[in-house]
């Protein structure tokens, strides 16, 4: 019993913080409304002849009323819709189960055995499984990546997601104000957002942005774009499309950083519409509730974890230095920091303080309070970079296995999708029926450059259990039990 009582104290201060204002106002009404009673009719009748109120002031104080009214709505930020969402899904034809990915690379780096043994190790500890998907010039021995096939992966990719979410919104291609693409390592000319442009014979005053370099948060940067551009945009649906082409970057060089990401990094897109109009507040899925974003591009070591260059060979690739996971883990602090007076309830704000201030009076030993995020969200998409990234945040947030599980089992199915991550956690959460209406959602994700971004969403109705999306034929099947290693 002993153990259990700091549990329960902490339990009886939060509920006694977050509901501070209602313990005050119920003893003062109480107070207050003791007194009336205690007046007869007469004293309440002198007491209201007394409040003289004459034509011109009630006007005055009208007038006032309204004129603040009128500044506090016309400056109040334009609330932001998310409609609906799409997210691509790979042919079975481009599946690579472990025994073929392995037999390439045995093929493709004949020259290297110690190369393929090294990409062997990553992948029986990555966290994928035997569906995740790779484009089809990738699947030629030697690999073929020319641009004609990147241009065709984008297509396959980028316009797949998109008939989705025009099929699940019934949205024309004449109601799209601002179209915003981001794709980190293919920047094409004309660029991808043009491709959609000319696809879907958007209108010719659209505004459209193309965002290329910003790495696995540039999903969120997108959104954040989309965000700014509705808000001087009365009336507008914006159309973001996050993915990552993969045809090109396959590293086909011996270096064992620059491996790394041949033995993650998998097919995926998202399409995603925002909407400020007032008729989609009760059709829309969720939404907007803030967005944060931290960069420690100032620090040359976070600025190069994670870094497109050469090797000896001239043969080009990503490195991904063996420092990232801290640097990740710095930034993340950064961006909690940030995030943590938004969302977090008064008890878990005060206990931080608290403990910071112990700190730096008391004793500095104290150990750092690390604040309960759990109070703060019911649903947790954290970008699937990896199995050590989901590791790194459910530690660091002390997240329970099922907050984590969108992310792991995504991670399993489809691998590091990059930037469209986030929203195959969330397809996730809605194919297993788990989000509610006023549920609160926190998408977490990394980039290079180095970046930390989030997006906090709130469901803004009942998600109907969808019967389509990428996870409509397995989800019965997740979560599934995923190993330390699979051995090969």
């Amino acid at each position: 019993m002993p153990e259990m009582l700091p549990k329960y104290v902490k339990l009886g201060y939060q509920y006694l913080v977050d509901h501070i204002l209602t313990f005050l106002f119920i003893p003062i009404m109480a107070a207050v409304s003791i007194q009336i009673l205690k007046l007869g009719p007469e004293e309440i009748l002198t007491i209201w002849n007394s409040l003289h109120f004459d034509f011109v002031q009630i006007l005055c104080s009208s007038f006032l009323v309204t004129l603040i009214a009128t500044v506090y709505f016309m400056s109040k930020p334009r609330s932001i819709y998310l409609v609906d969402y799409a997210c691509y899904k790979p042919p079975i034809t481009s599946r690579v189960p472990f025994w073929t990915f392995m037999e390439h690379s045995r093929l493709i780096l004949k020259d290297n055995p110690k190369s393929v043994e090294f990409q062997m190790r990553i992948l029986e500890r990555s966290g994928l499984g035997e569906e995740t998907s790779l484009p089809p010039a990738i699947h030629y021995i030697p690999p073929n990546p020319t641009m004609e096939a990147a241009r065709g992966e984008a297509e396959a990719v980028i316009f797949s997601a998109i008939d989705t979410l025009m099929q699940k919104t019934s949205i024309e291609p004449k109601d799209i104000d601002i179209l915003i693409v981001n794709c980190s390592l293919f920047s094409p000319t004309p660029s991808l957002s043009a491709m959609v442009v000319n696809k879907y014979k958007l209108r010719s005053n659209i505004k459209s942005f193309n965002l290329s370099g910003m790495g696995c948060s540039a999903g969120l940067i997108s959104i954040d774009l989309a965000r700014d551009l509705l808000q001087v945009h009365p009336n507008s649906n914006a159309l973001v499309v996050s993915t990552e082409i993969i045809t090109p970057n396959y590293y086909q060089g011996s270096e064992r950083a620059m491996l790394l990401p041949n033995c993650l990094f998998r097919m995926g897109g998202a399409a995603i519409l925002l909407s400020n109009k007032r008729g989609d507040r009760n059709r829309a899925k969720y939404k907007l509730v803030h967005v944060v974003r931290t960069h420690k591009g100032a620090d040359d070591k976070a600025y190069k974890c994670v870094y497109e260059q050469e090797d000896p060979q001239g043969k080009v690739g990503i490195n991904l230095s063996k420092d990232l996971m801290i640097i990740a883990g710095e930034a993340l602090k950064s961006n909690i920091t940030t995030i943590g007076p938004l969302v977090l309830p008064a008890s878990e704000q005060l206990l931080f303080l608290f403990i910071l201030i112990g700190r730096k009076i008391f004793n500095p030993k104290w150990k750092p309070y690390i604040p309960d995020f759990k109070q703060a969200f019911e649903h947790f998409c954290i970008h699937s970079g990896g199995r050590a990234v989901i590791d790194e945040l459910q530690k660091n947030l002390q997240l329970s296995a099922e907050h984590v599980e969108a992310s792991r089992m995504t991670l399993h199915r489809f691998g590091n999708t990059s930037s469209s991550s986030l929203w195959y956690e969330l397809s996730y959460i809605e194919a297993k029926g788990r989000m509610k209406k006023g549920d609160r959602i926190w998408q977490i994700a990394f980039g290079s450059g180095f970046k930390c971004n989030s997006a906090v969403w709130k469901c803004n109705r009942r998600i109907n259990t969808p019967n389509i999306g990428p996870w409509q034929d397995c989800i019965d099947r997740y979560p599934v039990h995923i190993p330390e290693i699979v051995k090969l």
